[in-house]
């Protein structure tokens, strides 16, 4: 079983006014004479400063909570930004809470900090609040260090919603200290939402005789000294709402092999919402979704070191409108489907199957350590529609697809990639995945790129979309392909951060700089 890891610019514009006395002119029609009267000239203003930030000033105390022994406060911190008064939350959240957004104070994530304990396999939609909730106020900041993460178990929920223009986010301490620049990663763990959706990858390995897998499958948390198992028998469980929420420098090793990434799903249902969500420099995979059923969008992966989107252990899963950049010299494929897990003997046969469907996206393939951008194996479903692959040589695979199962199980409509020499990688020969691509509709992966960043041009902009409702009631009818097809900051705006890997024009700064409001 595979394990579960992986500046404010504040543009100042002085404008100068200077009084510009007018000439006195006296008509000549007395003495002929013309009279030029300047007036003394006026003094040199004195400029007025440069307006600057003020820097941030430590709250007075932590906020009080209805969990038993609160909040620690352990003192402050200091960074370019300013000092930040910092609240140690508890280990575990035994009541419904809430954490507001104040001024000066950030929110420490020490070790594990778990959102209720786990509730058990069994529930459903009048169980789903016998747990506890957390509610994390929009412009909130949370940071963690070295193997610290949050989990919500099953039967909790989490409502972290921040706000386009104020945004939730989860960070570490070296970026609250400046310390970071744009290859930082692995500082801490990250966030991990777990739920009762159906999973294929079974804890106890239980097999059967008609199916590699059982319909009561949980799967365990691991790289973590307590078993926090995941999965059950309802798809539309919900664990909250995660909206317009930040991860930035996660992935931290809990041990070896075994890391977490931005945001881990396990078992989440479709009742939990999961939008405008940015990841930046996981050190292992973006985002990665083990089992459940859930659709979200407004997605942007940036400089992940594995995996940007990692789909496994059955996993029904639509995402529109994403943006994925690697970083050059790190990372894995963008996409990497797989189902079920490695022990069971025959592909195809997990109960449920994985089945991930993505519609209008961009994807910049920079890593020299990958080449291949989409790779789906295990039989897993794959769908894209509506999508712009930019691969970084001519060498680099647009589509692998491992088993014949996959070519079977996988559509692909309106989408183009710049491969070349080998855009197509098959199980047998590269000619069945060709095949199958050129079967679909205004596909081409020798296509001319005219992107400028992820920002579509003339030739991505020519080429006819497809109706994806036809794939899911989820996705919209688009009328272009890729997922901006004009200006960036009408879906990838001011929730999101700034870096030389790609820059969203956001005005909340730079990545590694907090926001200051």
């Amino acid at each position: 079983m595979k394990n579960i890891q992986r500046s404010l610019v504040l543009g100042a514009s002085i404008v100068a006014l200077a009084g510009c006395g007018a000439d006195e002119i006296v008509s000549p029609g007395t003495s002929g004479d013309i009279i030029i009267n300047n007036p003394a000239p006026a003094p040199t203003p004195t400029p007025s400063p440069t307006p600057t930030q003020s820097p941030v000033t430590p709250a007075a105390g932590c906020p009080t909570i209805l969990t038993t022994g609160g909040l620690t406060d352990t003192g402050t911190i200091s960074g370019p930004t300013g000092e930040y008064r910092v609240c140690r939350l508890p280990a575990v959240f035994t009541a419904d809470d809430t954490l507001p957004a104040i001024d000066g104070l950030v929110y420490e994530i020490f070790d594990e900090v778990s959102v209720g304990v786990d509730e058990g396999f069994d529930g459903g939609a009048g169980d789903i609040g016998e747990g506890v909730s957390l509610t994390i106020e929009e412009g909130a900041i949370l940071y963690g260090t070295a193997a610290s993460f949050l989990v919500v178990p099953r039967g909790n929920q989490i409502f972290s919603d921040g706000t386009e223009t104020n945004p939730i986010i989860w960070t570490s301490r070296d970026n609250i200290l400046g310390l970071n620049d744009d290859n930082s990663q692995a500082q801490w763990g990250g966030v991990v939402l777990l739920g009762r959706g159906r999973v294929s990858d079974c804890f106890d390995q239980v097999f059967n005789t008609t199916t590699a897998f059982t319909n009561d499958c949980q799967m365990e948390l691991e790289g973590n000294a307590n078993t926090i198992l995941f999965g059950g028998e309802f798809d539309d469980d919900s664990s909250g709402s995660f909206t317009y929420n930040q991860i930035r420098y996660s992935g931290f090793e809990l041990l070896q092999g075994s890391e977490l990434q931005s945001l881990t799903t396990g078992g989440v249902g479709s009742g939990t919402t999961i939008s405008h969500i940015f990841s930046f420099n996981s050190s292992d995979d973006g985002l990665e979704f083990f089992g459940g059923a859930f659709n979200a969008n407004n997605i942007a992966v940036i400089g992940a070191s594995d995996d940007s989107l990692d789909v496994d252990s059955g996993a029904r899963v639509n995402v529109e409108t994403v943006v994925v950049a690697q970083r050059s010299g790190t990372g894995d494929s963008i996409i990497e489907l797989d189902s079920p897990g490695n022990e069971v003997p025959t592909p195809g046969n997990a109960l449920p199957q994985s089945n991930f469907q993505v519609n209008n996206a961009t994807f910049l393939q920079r890593s020299s350590a990958s080449s291949q951008a989409v790779r789906g194996r295990g039989g897993a479903f794959l769908s894209l529609t509506n999508t712009v692959i930019d691969v970084d040589s001519a060498g680099d695979v647009c589509l692998r697809l491992d088993e014949d199962d996959n070519v079977t199980n996988t559509t692909v409509d309106s989408t183009v990639c710049d491969g070349d020499t080998r855009p197509f990688r098959g199980p047998a020969n590269d000619a069945d995945v060709e095949a199958l691509v050129t079967s679909g509709t205004n596909n081409d992966f020798r296509f001319t790129l005219s992107l400028t960043g992820v920002v579509n041009g003339a030739n991505e902009n020519g080429v006819t979309p497809f109706d994806a409702t036809a794939r899911s009631s989820f996705f919209s009818n688009s009328t272009f392909v890729g997922a901006v097809e004009s200006d960036l900051t009408t879906d990838f705006g001011d929730w999101t951060c700034n870096s030389s890997i790609l820059d969203f024009g956001s005005a909340n700064g730079a990545c590694t700089s907090l926001p200051v409001n």
